[in-house]
This record gives C-alpha cells, sequence and structure tokens, in this order.
C-alpha cells in the first residue's frame, strides 16, 4: 500500500538541505511525497515532517506556528502522523514535549556526515549544496554553536561525489552552503582551503553554470579566493559577506575577529579585482549597548559603501549565548526604528544600483512562467533572497540560460525583453 509523505522546511537554505537527507529515509518504493498544499479529504499524507528553524525569536515563532497548523491538520484526519525536528528541537526537545503532546516523533538536527549522503532527488535547475556544517567563529551572539557544534568539513573527495551526480543531473546553478563555507576544512588533517576545493569544483563538472558562494567570512576570504572567482567565468560574481557592524567597538564585544579597516581593505580589495561583483551583506542593529552614535557610524558606512545587497537584523538576546548577559539591552522599538532607518536608505541605493542596468544586455537563469511573462535571476542575485528579472517573452524553456535586454528597473528587480 502506497504511503504518503509530506515536508515543511523553516529556516535557512542549509534547513532545505537537511530536510532533502530527512526525506531520503523515509521515503522507499512505495511511498510518494506529496505538497503540503495539496493535502485534502482526497490526499491525506501518512506523515508529515517539519523542519524547524530556532536561530532567532521570530524563526522560533514561525516554527511554533507551524506546529500548531500541523496539529489542526491532523486533528482534521488529513495528516496521520506528525514528525519534528530541526533546530528547534536541538535546543527545547524537553520544552516541546511537554507543549506538544501530540506529536508523534522528536529528533534535533540531521546528523552531518563527511561521507556524501544521499538525499531526495530533485529536478529543480537550482541545488545546494552543504559543504560543511558547525562554525569555528563562535560570535558572541549566536546560537549557531549551541545548536550544530563545532566545523565539521566534508572532505574534497566526497564533495566531488555530490557535484558530479548533481552535474550529471543538469543542474544549472549550484549554491554551495555552510554555517560559514570559508572554514571549510580547517579541521581535515590534510588542511585545504576554499579556493582549493572550488578548483577541483570547476574541473569536475561541465553542464553546471553557475557556482555561487553563499555565507563567506570577512575574516576568511583569501586573496586567492578572490582571484578564482575573478577568474573563473563559472564562478559567480557575488559574494556573501556579512560584516554584522563597522564600529570597533561594537565588532569586538561581537567577537567577529575583524576590525573595521580590515572590512573596508577587503571590500576595496574585492571591488577592485572584481569590477562586476555583486556584495551582499548583513547587519545587526540594537546590539547590546549599541549607542546612537555607534548606530550612525554603522548608517553612514552603509550609505557610502553602497552595497548591492543588503539585509537587516534587529538583534535577538538568544539564552546561552554571551551577548544575551551583557548589560544595555536595547528596547526593541529602538531596535525596530534602527532597522527601519537603514533599510529606508538602502531601498534608494539597490534602486540607483539597477539602474545602471537598463539597457544593457545580460544572461539571466530562466526559473518560471507566470502569465504573460516569465521569472529568472542573474548571477548578481541569490534565490530566495535577492531580486528577479521579469522577462517579457512568449516563449522560453524553463531551466536555461538566456540573454536578455533590460529595459526598467524596480525597486529591487528588473524588467527585460
Amino acid at each position: 500500500m502506497e504511503k504518503t509523505l509530506s515536508i515543511v522546511t523553516l529556516g535557512c537554505f542549509r534547513n532545505r538541505y537537511d530536510s532533502e537527507v530527512a526525506a531520503r529515509r523515509f521515503l522507499d518504493k512505495s511511498s510518494r511525497l506529496l505538497p503540503v498544499d495539496k493535502l485534502s479529504r482526497k490526499n491525506k499524507a501518512d506523515i508529515l515532517l517539519i523542519n524547524t528553524c530556532g536561530f532567532i525569536d521570530p524563526a522560533k515563532i514561525e516554527s511554533i506556528e507551524a506546529i500548531n497548523e500541523a496539529i489542526e491538520l491532523k486533528r482534521q484526519k488529513k495528516v496521520r502522523k506528525i514528525y519534528v525536528f530541526g533546530c528547534l528541537v536541538q535546543r527545547f526537545e524537553q520544552e516541546l514535549k511537554k507543549h506538544f503532546p501530540e506529536i508523534d516523533k522528536w529528533w534535533g538536527i540531521e546528523e552531518f556526515s563527511r561521507d556524501y549522503q544521499d538525499r531526495l532527488a530533485s529536478k529543480n535547475p537550482v541545488e545546494f549544496l552543504k559543504i560543511c556544517e558547525g562554525c569555528i567563529n563562535n560570535c558572541s551572539y549566536c546560537a549557531i554553536p549551541l545548536i550544530k557544534g563545532p566545523l565539521i568539513s566534508r572532505p574534497a573527495q566526497e564533495v566531488l561525489k555530490e557535484v558530479k551526480k548533481l552535474d550529471k543531473a543538469g543542474v544549472k546553478e549550484l549554491n554551495i552552503i555552510g554555517q560559514d563555507i570559508t572554514g571549510w576544512g580547517k579541521d581535515l588533517s590534510k588542511r585545504q582551503g576554499l579556493a582549493g576545493l572550488l578548483k577541483q569544483v570547476v574541473r569536475g563538472t561541465k553542464k553546471i553554470g553557475w557556482i555561487r558562494l553563499i555565507y563567506t567570512h570577512p575574516k576568511h576570504i583569501t586573496g586567492s579566493l578572490i582571484d578564482l572567482i575573478a577568474k573563473e567565468e563559472r564562478i559567480c560574481n557575488y559574494i556573501d559577506l556579512p560584516i554584522q557592524h563597522i564600529n570597533k567597538r561594537i565588532l569586538k564585544l561581537m567577537n567577529r575577529k575583524t576590525s573595521p579597516e580590515d572590512i573596508i581593505s577587503l571590500i576595496k580589495k574585492i571591488r577592485k579585482k572584481i569590477p562586476n561583483c555583486a556584495i551582499r551583506t548583513s547587519v545587526i542593529v540594537g546590539f547590546p549597548g549599541e549607542t546612537e552614535s555607534e548606530f550612525n557610524q554603522l548608517l553612514d558606512f552603509i550609505k557610502e559603501i553602497k552595497f548591492e545587497k543588503l539585509g537587516v537584523f534587529t538583534y535577538s538576546q538568544e539564552e546561552g549565548t554571551k551577548a544575551a548577559r551583557f548589560p544595555g539591552q536595547i528596547h526593541h522599538m529602538t531596535k525596530k526604528k534602527r532597522k527601519r532607518r537603514i533599510m529606508e536608505a538602502q531601498r534608494k541605493i539597490a534602486a540607483e544600483n539597477l539602474e545602471r542596468f537598463i539597457g544593457q544586455e545580460i544572461t539571466v537563469l530562466v526559473l518560471e512562467k507566470r502569465q504573460g511573462f516569465y521569472i529568472g535571476r542573474t548571477q548578481h542575485d541569490a534565490p530566495e533572497v535577492d531580486g528577479v528579472v521579469f522577462i517579457k517573452r512568449r516563449k522560453l524553456n524553463i531551466g536555461c540560460f538566456v540573454k536578455v535586454k533590460v529595459t526598467d528597473s524596480l525597486e529591487y528587480d528588473l524588467v527585460a525583453n
């Protein structure tokens, strides 16, 4: 008798990867994966998997809401069993068990093996590849080490096994992910760096058109990595570079192990070596003790540097972290106000950055068709977090690269034909 499985994945790209690993264990020849939005009286899931996120408060709330919604589906007999796992469970399993006795099974994070792990096959032209888990940085505000533990790198030969499989399957864009991929290899007996691994990935693939790097710590970006991105056409001119702040005192309190001078020098080096590079950064506002002057220093820096992409987080006081015990915790309304001011500035910067593309011919990966137009992305836009290109064409093939001419720009998106 056929069994059905549905999956809800919350949080980051890394969680999606873990969901695919978990799903592989539950699917066999007599099983079928059923999208959550297809659950009805006719379509019922034997098992509903929920992969939770517990990184910051908004993510925890979203995970709790998903659990409550799943329990309601179970009451309506659209779901037979609910299994919940992931980061939130890793941190708060006992508390969750007390609050949600309706859940049939709990477990924490998926174990990250140094060996290649088979995962749910996908026909998506865009794929993610996790090369490491855990972190070596121990930022004072971050709960990741409490959840994921120390760094675990997958050896190059094991990474290449999966890369070649994805290449053979026709994947067009490969996003290389980890808590901090610039830490890759530092825990292996044969010390290797990310640049060396990427050279092997490029040599070992033929069909993958874009290789994108997601989360590179400013402290660990090397000159050889910058040179490789500049030289290798298939590695996207896109660097995900979370600076978190620019004030010297705040950076030290955050334990970022870098300085304002180092950050400025690195950005200058990237823009000199890779003139066509899109730099995405993220910053945290409202860190304990952050003064109005220190915030303004960050805001002025953002206006001066004009990052192509930027995300803003309000500081979240995560239990068990060093920063949670720092004096000077800032009121939530002040944090919201500071976030709004940065986003207002970045909105203008992003619009100005995109205006320069008008009239240019660019390469776009076509992702989906809507009524009357297609949606794609450039190499300067990561999936789900950055902008898209709206393409006015009658006939295009999904999952293919095409040349288009930009006719207009919006705040975060482009229009082309």
